[in-house]
């Protein structure tokens, strides 16, 4: 095991990972931006460096400090948290020509699958299902058209180095489509520097089902079952659960060894997650392989008792996987919430601000993951996440009402500060979602339809809630 972790991320996932290295015997190193000077990983770290200023792409994107900072404490290895720098071929490729290891795939394998066409090909070598549409880039409009055409509308055209929900357009009618090639590429061109796009059919009412998986350096693997993030505003996850609900077990079970069959196939080490959507007859399309912790992790170590960290740590540091696909073994249902500050009537902009008060809630088989206490200012900067609520129970209604408790009893305030916590409330309360039958349609569902009163006064009273876009560009999460 490593003597020593940089840590090169912030906020809750910073925490989580410092928490982890603790209960292993291994120090730590945080980096910090000057924003970040009084959080609490900074003081909890055994060494601190601070790296830049409050621009992320000063600090926490910038590649040459952090691994400065590591060679300057002695840190062996750098974990990199969700966003940032943790999908970035380049930095992992940095920090192992500095002789850091990188806590995360080979630069390789994430230069590939980072590019959404290389994954898809790779994919459908692997035998795993795809959306219909093309499997490689479309240099043209009109080739675009041909495309649509064949697979019908709608269609969405999607960047091929696209992430974090960004770089994506669905077309509803053919008109439409060579404004939306131009408008996507340009935006890809913008946000990635590569406007090379591709065109999948649209799954409407499909649901967004993941499969946690862990793969070591010797070609082993498991798969720690699915988990439904279905309920996402642009793309952004609000809601997540484990495992995916009214899902045939049958179905689930393909699902999951398709998964592993394709990390495997490509070479994957360490923790991953492989995105799928479902549609209405239960048929799954590979989505993409994020190489990374994921947000919504907790409700995938809830229920198998994993510490998903652990395993990242001790995997790469090369110690082969302390499991076989036969030790896994779930039990009972999670659902985790994200706490963000955001006001979600008024289009979930951010509302950043000073918390005069911050009090999570506790009870049993409740989990908070967060960094932030009371007089902690939540800043512009950085994404507006402060918080995830996760619980557990051996079955799913008791868990969603577990929830809802632990919703009730978390109270956040300050001057201006707004939470997507009364939108949670909202989902909770869904007769489809409370059924377990709903889709990546639901908060657009939601949305439209009037907020009742009561919400509003909840949410003006006592703020705290969970969101789904981020108030910065730099920490892109899904």
């Amino acid at each position: 095991m490593f003597e020593k972790v940089l840590i090169a991320n912030r906020g809750e996932i910073a925490l989580r990972v410092l928490r982890a290295c603790r209960e292993l015997g291994v120090r730590t190193v945080a980096v910090y931006s000057s924003a970040d000077a009084d959080s609490a990983v900074v003081r909890l770290a055994d060494e601190a460096v601070r790296i830049g200023p409050a621009e992320a792409r000063r600090s926490y994107l910038n590649a040459a400090a952090i691994v400065e900072a590591a060679r300057r404490t002695g840190a062996q290895a750098v974990h990199p948290g969700y966003g940032f720098l943790s999908e970035d071929a380049d930095f992992a490729e940095i920090c192992a020509d500095n002789g850091l290891t990188f806590i995360g795939p080979p630069p390789s394998v994430m230069s590939a699958l980072s590019d959404k066409a290389t994954a898809r090909a790779w994919m459908r070598r692997a035998g795993l299902p795809l959306p219909p549409g093309s499997v490689e880039t479309l240099p043209t409009a009109q080739r675009a058209a041909e495309i649509a055409a064949e697979v019908g509308y709608p269609v969405i055209v999607k960047a091929a180095a696209g992430g974090g929900g960004r770089g994506m357009t669905v077309v509803h009618a053919p008109g439409d489509l060579p404004r939306a090639y131009a408008r996507t590429r340009a935006a890809a061109q913008a946000a990635f520097g590569d406007d090379r796009v591709y065109v999948e059919r649209y799954l409407t009412d499909a649901r967004h089902v993941e499969v946690q998986v862990l793969c070591d350096g010797n070609g082993s693997g498991v798969h720690l079952g699915t988990r439904d993030c279905s309920v996402q505003r642009r793309h952004q996850k609000l809601v997540e659960e484990a495992p995916a609900p009214s899902l045939p077990a049958a179905v689930a079970d393909s699902i999951a060894r398709a998964a592993l069959r394709g990390v495997l196939e490509v070479g994957f080490t360490g923790a991953g997650t492989v995105e799928f959507l479902v549609d209405d007859a239960d048929r799954f399309h590979f989505l993409e392989i994020n190489c990374r912790i994921q947000v919504e992790h907790p409700v995938t170590e809830m229920i198998t008792g994993i510490d998903l960290v652990h395993e990242q740590l001790h995997i790469a540091a090369g110690v082969p996987l302390r499991m076989r696909q036969s030790d896994v073994r779930p039990h009972g249902v999670a659902v985790e919430c994200r706490v963000n500050v955001e006001d979600p009537d008024r289009g979930f902009a951010p509302t950043p601000g000073r918390l005069d008060r911050f009090h999570p809630p506790g009870g049993p088989f409740t989990r908070v993951d967060t960094h932030g206490r009371p007089g902690y200012v939540v800043g512009p900067h950085y994404d507006s996440l402060l918080a995830k609520v996760a619980v557990w129970a051996p079955e799913r209604e008791l868990a969603l009402d577990r929830l809802e408790r632990a919703l009730d009893e978390f109270d956040i305030g300050g001057p201006g500060v707004r939470t997507t916590i009364p939108f949670v409330r909202r989902v909770l309360d869904d007769a489809a979602f409370r059924k377990g039958h709903y889709s990546t349609g639901l908060v657009d569902r939601l949305l439209r339809a009037a907020a009742p009163a009561d919400d509003a006064a909840a949410g003006a009273a006592a703020p705290t809630a969970d969101g789904a876009v981020p108030s910065g560009p730099d920490q892109r999460r899904n």
